[in-house]
């Protein structure tokens, strides 16, 4: 071995272990399910598996339930993510900015607060705050406005669940874009009579164009595959109104045995996981022209 080759084989070999462990818990178990997806896979004991083609994409393409379950995963995303998470950060990041040091300390405080709580435990938060006997019924009974909220409206219940869990990362994100943008910018607009919303619109917005999208594909693809928060609240229900398809992809794998017809609604979910990767990378590249 030559005494240049040497350094670049040490260096090759210092990935060798971090290579490995990627294969282990990431290519292996993907390249599991793809392969289960195209078999009769079950949880019930039995040790013969066979392979059945497309059978189970095409029993998903006839399902009425895995249909709604990604209509229910499509409202989410767009109610909890695109529009929740990523509307309510942007807000709270743009108030907090010019603000005193405890103003912005108090509030980014109590909002990263709601990030760190474990998703279960968060569940089970809302879950006893909106529950029939829960203190939100607590409060409105006096006003004889009290109701079943996780039985009326399970899927707002949830998308409400996850906003107070997840605004921080945007708030965060936005905060660090927000320094970036020269204020010089701000002054020269607001010398030439540009009001508030003329200068959020034409100033901060464009600047901040890169790190919006860069949000929206982050916290959508993490809330594509939501699961702990909605289980615990409401288990899917009452009856599929809030089933998911992480929900559905469970009842089916987990309580029904079908393994293979899960992992299939997986690599679907995939899919549309990369669709929107796709689409929110195109807008980043688009920006950079």
């Amino acid at each position: 071995m030559t005494t240049a080759t040497a350094p670049r084989a040490a260096r090759f070999g210092a990935f060798v272990p971090a290579l490995l462990l990627l294969v282990v818990f990431f290519a292996g178990p993907l390249l599991w399910a793809v392969y289960s997806a195209f078999t009769d896979v079950a949880l019930t004991g039995s040790a013969e598996v066979n392979f059945i083609g497309v059978d189970n994409f095409t029993t998903m393409w006839h399902d009425a339930q895995f249909w709604n379950s990604l209509w229910l995963t499509l409202v989410f995303v767009v109610g909890s993510a695109v529009i929740g998470q990523n509307t309510l950060g942007l807000l709270i990041a743009l108030l907090l900015r010019g603000r005193n040091a405890g103003t912005r300390g108090v509030v980014s405080g109590l909002v990263i607060a709601a990030w760190t709580v474990p998703e279960v435990v968060a569940g089970f938060c809302w879950y006893s705050y909106l529950h029939r006997d829960g203190t939100l019924n607590g409060i409105l009974g006096w006003v004889g406005l009290d109701q079943n909220w996780l039985y009326t409206t399970p899927m707002l219940a949830v998308i409400l669940a996850n906003v107070w869990r997840g605004t921080a990362f945007s708030m965060l994100v936005y905060q660090a874009a927000l320094n970036d943008v020269p204020p010089e910018l701000h002054e020269a607009a607001a010398m030439d009579g540009a009001s508030a919303w003329q200068r959020l619109r034409s100033v901060t917005l464009p600047l901040i164009r890169r790190s919006i999208v860069s949000n929206l594909m982050l916290i959508t693809l993490q809330t594509l595959a939501a699961f702990g928060l909605i289980y615990v609240m409401t288990k899917g229900g009452p009856g599929t109104k809030s089933s998911t398809t992480p929900i559905y992809m469970y009842q089916e794998s987990f309580q029904f045995y079908k393994l293979g017809y899960g992992t299939a609604m997986a690599l679907v979910l995939l899919v549309i996981g990369a669709i929107f990767s796709l689409i929110y990378v195109r807008l980043i590249k688009v920006d950079n022209l």
